[in-house]
């Protein structure tokens, strides 16, 4: 497990308790003003959650905030008519302005936040009751539940076989798409641990120097999950490195000098793009995303996505995000013929449905319908 720092504890001790009093401040300014108000009862509730689960919690409560300005109503006056208001503008239903709309379970998500902030200070909730549940339903019948999906990123493309040359948009052009500096060494690192594991971004981002074991006999190796965003507790788990995928992480720590700490680091450049130095500081989250998106236009610089033009290129950046690895991943191991339960064992998911969801567009292209219509092709 990784050496944790006394310095480090007490910065983390000071960032929990200032957490804490955003929360406690943010819930119990929807309190009347004769409501006495258990802030241990908000600080235990709000130590139960993780941190993406608390910053949610307050970016919601911040959009409900705003939308009772506009009501013009004090936050303790709100009822389930002003939340059912909120729904129909979010949903699009009533077009307000300045108010985006949103995905159906973006709208869940809000209600759920909303009704736990007025519960936390024991005053009505105004996301319950019939005229809220029906406008969801409402909402959603308009929006549809289908989530939007990242685009997938297999290692070797959308190709039918995999042992088929790589094609299009995949991992192995974005590897050869890497610089040939430091960065590349990271981003080259990144690419392959993502796609070992199915790490999702924070994980990525949070792996330590001291988390990682090996390489063993073969080269290969592993590194230990501790929490996750479905092990909040964290049990633990471990994850498989390649021997490819371990050299990669050598050569990036080698050059890097990183004997401990955070593995994958900010690469900071000078104006002509040369590399300057490398942070102390683990990635933040976010910077997965614009990596992953840097490195398809590299790679379409080179000629390395096939005969596609500025619009195409940018449909696929646009379209690609941190998730998208793990989708790919996903999209392999069906592909692969590998078994749902081990699939789910390996990368942590604990919804077959997810994996389904994720490998239904590669089914649909090697399902009935597409070897019926192959047959009839080749036959005319």
């Amino acid at each position: 497990m990784a050496r944790v720092s006394m310095v480090s504890v007490h910065n983390r001790a000071a960032k929990a308790i200032r957490t804490l009093d955003d929360v406690v401040d943010a819930v119990t300014v929807r309190a009347a003003g004769d409501v006495l108000v258990d802030r241990d009862l908000i600080r235990v509730a709000v130590r139960a959650w993780a941190p993406n689960t608390i910053r949610a919690f307050l970016s919601d409560l911040v959009i409900w905030d705003d939308w009772c300005r506009r009501s013009a109503l004090q936050l303790s006056e709100a009822t389930p008519e002003t939340t059912a208001a909120f729904i129909r503008a979010l949903a699009g239903v009533d077009v307000v302005a300045g108010i985006e709309v949103r995905a159906a379970a973006t709208i869940a998500r809000y209600l759920v936040n909303i009704g736990w902030a007025y519960r936390m200070v024991g005053i009505a909730d105004p996301t319950n009751g019939p005229l809220v549940s029906l406008e969801l339903k409402a909402a959603r019948r308009v929006l549809g539940t289908r989530q939007r999906q990242a685009r997938a990123l297999r290692f070797k493309g959308d190709v039918a076989e995999l042992d088929a040359p790589a094609a299009g948009l995949c991992i192995t052009h974005l590897l050869k798409a890497c610089r040939r500096d430091l960065m590349g060494d990271r981003d080259r690192a990144l690419l392959l641990v993502a796609y070992d594991t199915g790490f999702r971004r924070s994980e990525l981002v949070g792996i330590d120097v001291a988390d990682i074991e090996g390489p063993d006999v073969s080269g290969a190796g592993t590194v230990e999950l501790g929490r996750s965003k479905t092990d909040q507790v964290g049990e633990g788990a471990f994850a498989y490195l390649s021997p490819v995928t371990m050299r990669a992480i050598l050569r990036w720590r080698d050059a890097g000098h990183i004997d401990a700490g955070a593995l994958f680091r900010r690469v900071e450049t000078h104006f002509d793009g040369s590399v300057r130095t490398i942070g102390r500081e683990a990635l933040h989250p976010n910077s997965i995303s614009f990596i992953y998106k840097r490195l398809t236009v590299a790679a379409w610089e080179k000629g390395l996505l096939g005969p596609i033009g500025e619009a195409e290129r940018d449909r696929l950046v646009a379209a690609v995000s941190s998730h998208s690895i793990r989708v790919g991943v996903a999209q392999d191991n069906v592909a692969a013929g590998e078994a749902m339960t081990a699939i789910m064992q390996a990368y942590r998911w604990r919804d077959p449905r997810t994996v389904m969801r994720y490998g239904a567009r590669l089914a649909a292209k090697s399902g009935a319908a597409a070897r019926m219509a192959a047959r009839m092709t080749g036959a005319g």
